[in-house]
């Protein structure tokens, strides 16, 4: 398990958001601000169980994308996620304040079911069935990409 990783997750990427205004556009993408924390609330919910979708990519490209998550190689600019449409949706809350509080009961929720069920592994129509450290690794790789979307880190 990467601790500096885990920390990050559980501290410090909400410090990132809380400084992001939320109709602020990303230096690239089509999401603002706010559109961005709720998209990465439904990607915890993914790693927790509580949102599933079928497999989207054959068992070699899951394999292939697997091992890109477990690498240090950063998530292309305008990488597209075959879930989401061409145009993001309207944010669900009416402040990003309840955005990032929703976020952060969500990721609250992740790290205490993994923790109470050891071993746990959970389905990502991308990448397979993950374990914690492997859904931690693809959660920071996720954060760490948003972040530098929206120039909150380097």
């Amino acid at each position: 398990m990467d601790q500096a990783k885990l920390a990050f997750l559980k501290d410090g990427f909400i410090f990132h958001l809380k400084h992001l205004s939320p109709g602020e556009p990303g230096k690239w993408g089509k999401m603002n601000g706010q559109q961005m924390v709720e998209h990465f609330t439904y990607s915890v919910r993914i790693a927790s169980g509580r949102l599933q979708f079928p497999g989207v990519f054959s068992e070699e490209q899951t394999k292939g994308n697997y091992d890109f998550i477990m690498s240090e190689n950063p998530f292309p600019e305008n990488f597209q996620n075959p879930l989401l449409g061409e145009t993001p949706g309207q944010p669900k809350h009416d402040t990003m304040q309840q955005s990032i509080e929703e976020l952060q009961q969500e990721l609250d929720y992740f790290f205490k079911l993994y923790e109470a069920t050891p071993g746990l592994r959970i389905k990502s129509p991308f990448y397979g069935n993950l374990n914690f450290d492997e859904q931690v690794q693809l959660l920071h790789k996720h954060a760490v990409h948003h972040l530098r979307q929206f120039g909150l880190i380097n």
